[in-house]
């Protein structure tokens, strides 16, 4: 009992002695330490103290046990300032110990060779970051030790583990607590951001008063923490490993961590620091960091990033938030001078390569299904007012190989030491007016020349346009059809927006002839860009687009330039039911005569009807833009109407020419690859299985990239699931679920009951009760379930949208069939009577227990998924109910 009594004060003696040492010798970089190791014989340090005490240090003791005495400090001590203030402390001795370590053999083994070590090293990291997501904003001195602690513990990973990104990216992903890393990390940045927001806003008094010099240098302070910190996590996104990893987090990906990150730092501003150089420079470092890391999620290759955040409502919502965020960025970037690129007259500091981070983002985003109607809604303004730009400073601004002054990425090199010394000075000291500003180095990226970096603005200015004019059939939904046409048109009848500067815009009579001479400068240039920065593709879609506004903006030009073809007409494309039927009757019905004026006002007023309700058009002067619309049918060259996805000639050979990357695929490759998809459903989840039936579809037509199959995998998706939510009850009060009696029923059909061929036979119980709980004013908008006895039995297949229902007809969720044929976990499907379905939407408890269980797919809802990755089950086919979309 003695014995463990006095080892227990003995080892609260060596933790005071600890406490003290690292309070002492913190202060001494790796230069002071080695020259007094040197001086030394036996590995330790003698030191005096400012109080005059001689001390001696043990340098590989200390070595050993300082990792496991910080995480024992972060455990027990109170969540206070002097917990920071000591922690940092310790930080700091650390990294110089790391730092040492190279130049003497017993620090090397110790510290980088010592496994134990290393995940005690690793683990305080963690868990100090894990302690630092719990401090308020209250106090003054908390933000800046809070901000200079995380971006220190994260820099320390890269002295005590590798310094490069690659072999630490592999550490950290291998360590057991990688997802707890990720989450822990970016909720301790996001915190100091919302410290460093604080501090802006709270400068007003001081600066317009002038009354702190150190105002500016505080916050310029933080800047270099939050940049430190937030470099850090985008070094770590670019390696493979760790991105992967990333998007499979669901708190930072499917949840919208990472979004909710991105969106605070795109919200800094300071107006009372707007003359600061050095500040300015390094908030817009911080924007396209942010930036940076998005893009690198959006463009990883195994999962869909975009796909995780459209998983969820919330995250939708908050990526359209941040998508709003970029494009204000993007207007307030565009519409100033280029000149204004560089942070101040008397020195350039890097400010990130914004402007083209969020062209680059604005593209991927207007390419996806869930983002182009919001972006066309939000950015058409400004694409239009850009276009009315007078001709030499639009040539100057996107048909220039060169600028006045381009963006300037840079890396901000971090000094541990002196970031860990600036921030305990000036926590100690009570006068900050003689403390020397604290500048990291920051390190140009010159790996891209002006002439890459003007071709990739324009290139991105034309990818926009190209993909807001985009309309696929299937994939886009029917109110995206000529949306960015009308609001493009519609914007070009107002004045441009107050955000650029209005000298620089023709108006008038002038301002349609500008606007037509603009786009056929862009078009030429755009050519030369090919096929490096542009494909065939986009070159298409852009002058579809321009052929579309042209006579319409300019018609009495266009008529001077226009191909007569008078042999030739052009119909509608025939997804256009409606458009297409009543062109298609006014050309036979006149098919012996010309087009005369009086025809073409009749075809022109029910073609308008059709797909032009909801644009305004109150504001037109003279001949409405809308009125031109099917006149420029005739009217068009006829190298432009090939060149348009929504028009077609009589040459079908040119349709699938004209379709976006959406459509990349011959009728024969689409047949392959759905079904592929049925033995394979989660195929855009598997980076190897894409790659595969990418390379066997390229035999069967034209090339189709990985890249290529996983965008179609992700809309097809999302097609497929905007079908399953949009489903309607049919009309009709009559709808019940009534059946004949006798046999097994397989599956059920939701036809009307009033069909052809079809007889109706008494009310089914089980369905009645359904019926009366899907048609409640809870359910307004179920679809009806219309339940056939064997006589009208329809078989299940694969890929078919059906309803769940248990023992008691109560609803247990929504799914797609997976499997109706052969074995599944060892059981015959036919001979037991089951189907095996994929549950989209679960509305039962995921606890529940499942009717069939087996080893491979667990006993509960849950725990199918987790054992599949999807919820993935056996059920009876009696208890299917097909479900038909309207």
């Amino acid at each position: 009992m003695r014995q463990g009594k006095e080892e227990a004060i003995c080892s609260l003696e060596q933790a005071i002695d600890l406490i003290s040492v690292v309070k002492e010798i913190h202060e001494l970089n790796s230069q002071e330490l080695n020259k007094l190791l040197r001086e030394s014989e036996d590995f330790s340090i003698h030191f005096v103290t400012e109080k005059g005490l001689e001390i001696m240090i043990d340098v590989e003791k200390l070595a050993g046990f300082l990792p496991l005495h910080l995480i024992a400090v972060l455990m027990s001590s109170d969540r206070d300032e002097s917990l920071l203030r000591y922690l940092l402390c310790g930080i700091r001795l650390l990294h110089s110990l790391c730092e040492l370590a190279p130049r003497h053999t017993k620090l090397e083994q110790i510290l980088l060779d010592d496994v134990k070590v290393s995940e005690q090293l690793i683990d305080m990291v963690f868990y100090e970051l894990l302690v630092l997501n719990n401090y308020s904003l209250d106090s003054s001195s908390v933000p800046l030790l809070h901000s200079a602690l995380v971006a220190c513990s994260l820099y320390l990973l890269t002295g005590c583990i590798s310094s490069q990104w690659q072999d630490l990216a592999l550490v950290i992903v291998a360590h057991p607590k990688v997802d707890m890393f990720m989450d822990v990390a970016c909720r301790a940045v996001h915190l100091v951001v919302r410290f460093l927001q604080n501090k802006l806003s709270a400068q007003r008094s001081d600066i317009c008063a002038k009354s702190s010099p150190t105002a500016e240098s505080m916050v310029n302070y933080l800047c270099q923490q939050c940049e430190a910190s937030l470099q850090f996590l985008q070094l770590l996104c670019q390696q493979k490993p760790f991105q992967e990893r990333l998007l499979r987090n669901k708190e930072l990906c499917r949840k919208g961590g990472i979004l909710f990150l991105a969106q605070s730092i795109l919200k800094l501003h300071s107006p009372y620091l707007e003359e600061s150089s050095t500040v300015m420079a390094a908030l817009s470092r911080l924007k396209a960091k942010v930036l940076s890391i998005l893009l690198h999620l959006c463009e990883a290759e195994s999962i869909s990033y975009l796909d995780e955040v459209a998983s969820s409502p919330r995250s939708l919502d908050l990526a359209k938030a941040v998508t709003l965020e970029v494009l204000e960025l993007l207007k307030n970037g565009l519409s100033k001078d280029p000149k204004l690129l560089s942070a101040g007259p008397d020195r350039t500091y890097p400010m990130g390569l914004l402007q083209l981070n969020a062209m680059r983002l604005v593209d991927i985003f207007s390419d996806d299904s869930n983002f182009r109607s919001y972006i066309t809604v939000y950015f058409t303004e400004f694409l239009s007012a850009i276009f009315s730009l007078s001709h030499g400073d639009f040539l100057s601004m996107w048909c220039s190989a060169d600028l006045p002054v381009r963006e300037e990425d840079a890396t901000l090199y971090y000094e541990l030491f002196p970031a860990a010394g600036w921030a305990l000075d000036s926590v100690s000291s009570s006068d900050l007016s003689n403390t020397t500003n604290l500048e990291f180095t920051l390190s140009p990226n010159n790996n891209m020349s002006q002439a890459s970096y003007v071709h990739q603005r324009t290139s991105l200015f034309v990818k926009m346009i190209a993909n807001l004019h985009c309309f696929v059939p299937n994939i886009c939904e029917e109110q995206e059809r000529n949306l960015f046409l009308q609001k493009f048109l519609g914007c070009l009848q107002t004045d441009p927006p107050k955000l650029l500067p209005s000298p620089a815009f023709i108006s008038g009579p002038q301002k349609a002839a500008a606007i037509c001479r603009n786009m056929r400068s862009l078009s030429c240039h755009a050519e030369s860009l090919i096929p490096t920065f542009l494909n065939d593709d986009d070159m298409r879609l852009l002058r579809a687009f321009f052929n579309r506004v042209q006579p319409l903006v300019n018609p009495a030009e266009f008529e001077e330039n226009r191909v007569q073809e008078e042999e030739q007409f052009y119909v509608r494309n025939n997804h256009m039911d409606q458009a297409d039927d009543i062109t298609r009757q006014g050309m036979m019905d006149d098919k012996d005569k010309s087009l005369t004026p009086s025809a073409l006002k009749e075809i022109d007023r029910d073609v308008k009807n059709v797909e032009t309700s909801g644009l305004d058009t109150s504001s037109t002067k003279g001949k409405n833009a809308i009125d031109n619309l099917v006149e420029s049918l005739r009217e068009n060259t006829h190298a432009g109407v090939q060149e348009d996805e929504k028009v077609e000639t009589v040459q079908t050979e040119e349709k699938q020419r004209r379709k976006r990357k959406l459509t990349i695929m011959n009728d024969e490759q689409v047949t392959i690859i759905e079904r592929a998809l049925l033995d394979e459903p989660e195929m855009q989840r598997n980076a190897a299985s894409i790659q595969s039936w990418a390379d066997k579809l390229s035999h069967h037509g034209s090339e189709v990239t990985c890249s290529q199959l996983r965008n179609w995998l992700n809309n097809r998706k999302a097609r497929l699931a905007r079908a399953s939510k949009d489903a309607r009850p049919l009309p009709g009060p009559d709808n019940a679920f009534a059946g004949k009696q006798g046999g097994p029923q397989q599956g059920h059909s939701l036809r009307a009951p009033n069909s052809p061929g079809q007889e109706t036979g008494p009310s089914n119980t089980r369905g009645t009760r359904i019926m009366s709980r899907m048609n409640t004013s809870e359910n307004p908008e179920a679809p009806e379930f219309v339940d056939f006895g064997a006589a009208e039995f329809v078989q299940c297949k694969p890929g078919q949208f059906v309803v769940l229902v248990d023992g008691k007809g109560e609803e247990i969720g929504k799914g797609k069939v997976h499997q109706v044929h052969g074995k599944w976990c060892g059981k015959s499907l036919e001979e037991s009577g089951t189907c095996v379905v994929d549950v989209l939407e679960l509305k039962a408890d995921r606890w529940v227990k499942l009717p069939y269980t087996s080893e491979a797919t667990g006993t509960t809802f849950e725990e199918a998924e987790k054992k599949i990755g999807v919820i993935r089950v056996m059920w009876d086919s009696n208890k299917i109910f097909l479900l038909q979309l309207q």
